[in-house]
C-alpha cells in the first residue's frame, strides 16, 4: 500500500508547523494570564497578542473576541447567550452543534444547490418579533457558501441579529464582516484542538454559559487554554484564502474525474478544498470503509453507531432523497500533495466499479 492520504480536513486540519511551535513556546512560558506576577504578565501579553491577531483578521475589536474551548462552545455561547427575547431561525443544513444549541428553532429551507432560501428567510423575519438568525458561512459536508451579505441585509431590515458559524470558512475564503457574532475553531485552521473564539460586533453583549473568575470580560469563565489559543493564532496567520486557493484545482480535478458521481452543490459557490461525491445506490459508509482500506481518509455525511447508514440531513434538505445516504466528503488539507487528485481518483474508480457491481 502507498502512503495513506489524509483527505478529511473538514474534520480537522493537520497541525501546521508554526502552530506546533507556538504551542510549545506557550507551554514553556508558563504562568496564568490572570496572575499579576511577571510570569502571569508574560502569559497575559501572549494571550492579548493572540486576541489582537484574531480581531484584526475579521474586522473586530480585540475586546470583542471571546476565547472558548472550540467551535461548538462558541456556537452554543452565541445561540444561548443572544437568544433571550428573540425567535431563533436556523438553516436546514446547519451543523449539529448549532441545531443542538437551539433545539426549538424554526428551520429555514435551502435551495437545491444547498444555499439558503432567502425568500423563506424574509417571510420568517416578516412574521414579527425580534429574531436571531444562525447561518453557517460554509457547509461542512458540501462546502456550499451561503449568501451571507444578502441574509445580513434582510436581518438588518427586520431588526434581527445574525450569528455566523465560520468554522469551515475561516482561513479558506473571505468572510464578509456582516455578522453580529462569529464562531471560529482553532483545529479547523491547522491549530491544535481545544481553542475557539466567538467574535462580537461592537455593542453586542452575550450572557455567559460558564460563570467563573471573570476571565474573558465575564463572558466565559475558566483559565484560558493559552497554548491552544497561541497555536490557533499562529495557524490563522498562515491559513489564508490565497493559500487555500491552490486546492481548488485539485478539487476540480477530482470532480471532473469521478465519473458516475453527482457533486452535491456543484452549481453553488463552494470552499476550494471541499467536494461531496454522491454515488447513487452505494452506501456512504461502505465507500468510506473501502477507501480507508485503500489508504484514503475521507468521511461520510452521517452514520449510526450501530453500523446502519443514515441519510445525511444536509443532502436530504437539498432533495437527494434515497441517495442522501450515498455521499462522501473529500476535504483537502492545507498540505495536500500535488498528486492528491490523481491518487484518489485511481482508488475511487476501482471502488466505484467494485461496489456498483455489487449494488446492481
Amino acid at each position: 500500500m502507498s502512503t495513506p492520504l489524509y483527505l478529511d480536513a473538514n474534520a480537522t486540519e493537520p497541525l501546521r508547523p508554526a502552530a506546533r511551535a507556538a504551542v510549545l513556546a506557550a507551554m514553556e512560558l508558563g504562568g496564568n494570564p490572570s496572575s499579576v506576577h511577571a510570569a502571569g504578565r508574560a502569559a497575559r501579553r501572549l494571550l492579548e497578542e493572540a486576541r489582537e491577531a484574531v480581531a484584526a483578521r475579521f474586522g473586530a475589536r480585540p475586546q470583542d473576541v471571546v476565547f472558548t474551548g472550540g467551535g461548538t462552545e462558541a456556537n452554543a455561547l452565541a445561540l444561548r447567550g443572544l437568544a433571550a427575547g428573540r425567535r431563533v431561525l436556523v438553516g436546514a443544513t446547519e451543523h449539529p452543534a448549532v441545531l443542538a444549541a437551539a433545539p426549538d428553532a424554526a428551520v429555514l429551507p435551502v435551495l437545491a444547490d444547498g444555499t439558503l432560501d432567502l425568500d423563506a428567510l424574509e417571510a420568517a423575519l416578516a412574521e414579527g418579533g425580534p429574531a436571531l438568525v444562525a447561518l453557517m458561512a460554509a457547509n461542512n459536508e458540501t462546502g456550499v457558501l451561503h449568501p451571507l451579505a444578502a441574509a445580513a441585509e434582510l436581518c438588518r431590515r427586520h431588526g434581527a441579529l445574525l450569528h455566523v458559524d465560520a468554522v469551515q470558512a475561516a482561513g479558506r475564503v473571505a468572510v464578509p464582516a456582516v455578522w453580529d457574532s462569529l464562531a471560529l475553531s482553532g483545529h479547523k485552521l491547522g491549530g491544535p484542538p481545544g481553542a475557539g473564539a466567538l467574535l462580537l460586533r461592537a455593542g453586542v453583549e452575550v450572557a455567559p454559559l460558564i460563570a467563573g473568575g471573570g476571565q474573558e470580560r465575564g463572558r466565559r469563565g475558566g483559565t484560558e487554554p493559552l497554548p491552544a489559543i497561541a497555536g490557533m493564532a499562529a495557524a490563522l496567520a498562515e491559513a489564508t484564502p490565497e493559500a487555500a486557493s491552490r486546492l481548488a484545482a485539485l478539487r476540480h480535478a477530482i470532480e471532473a474525474g469521478a465519473a458516475g458521481a453527482v457533486v452535491a452543490g456543484a452549481a453553488a459557490a463552494r470552499l476550494p478544498n471541499t467536494t461531496c461525491l454522491v454515488l447513487p445506490g452505494v452506501a456512504a459508509e461502505t465507500q468510506v470503509i473501502a477507501l480507508d482500506i485503500a489508504g484514503f481518509r475521507v468521511s461520510a455525511g452521517a452514520a449510526c453507531s450501530s453500523g446502519k447508514v443514515a441519510r445525511s440531513p444536509v443532502l436530504q434538505a437539498m432533495g437527494f432523497g434515497e441517495d442522501a445516504g450515498c455521499g462522501i466528503r473529500v476535504s483537502l488539507p492545507w498540505n495536500a500533495p500535488a498528486d492528491a487528485a490523481e491518487r484518489f481518483l485511481a482508488a475511487w474508480a476501482a471502488m466505484r466499479d467494485r461496489l456498483s457491481r455489487r449494488a446492481a
